[in-house]
């Protein structure tokens, strides 16, 4: 199945806004034929949770003048490590440096292909 033009959108919004707050290393994996419940996975990397926390608060900010509310929010406030933002179609997960490398989701979903230019990154 292809990807949704909206999910596309939504997912180069949130690309643009964790840009903003300096995220590093951000990889969108298209899910869209492995027929579970999202179709991008949105893996961003930040050095601290302060600036976990910033990258979470503006691509919601982002998201939500497109109209747009996560249906559920896991790892927000403390020391979380790793932020979920479920937007639906599209997942955002926003973790520490050693906590991405440990859980390796790039790795897990391996043979799905990355978008780049579609959504803005290079």
């Amino acid at each position: 199945m292809a990807l949704k033009a909206q999910t596309i959108s939504l997912t180069k919004l949130a690309v643009a806004a964790a840009e903003e707050k300096l995220a590093k290393d951000i990889v969108a994996l298209d899910l869209s034929n492995q027929g579970i419940l999202s179709d991008v996975f949105l893996i961003i990397t930040g050095a601290n949770d302060p600036q976990l926390e910033a990258i979470s608060d503006e691509v919601q900010r982002e998201l939500q003048k497109a109209g747009e509310r996560p249906i559920r929010r896991e790892g927000m406030g403390g020391s979380s490590q790793w932020i979920l933002l479920d937007y639906g179609d599209l997942v955002i997960h926003i973790q520490h440096p050693e906590v991405r490398s440990y859980y390796a989701l790039e790795r897990l979903w391996g043979d799905c292909p990355k978008l780049t230019t579609q959504v803005g990154i290079s």
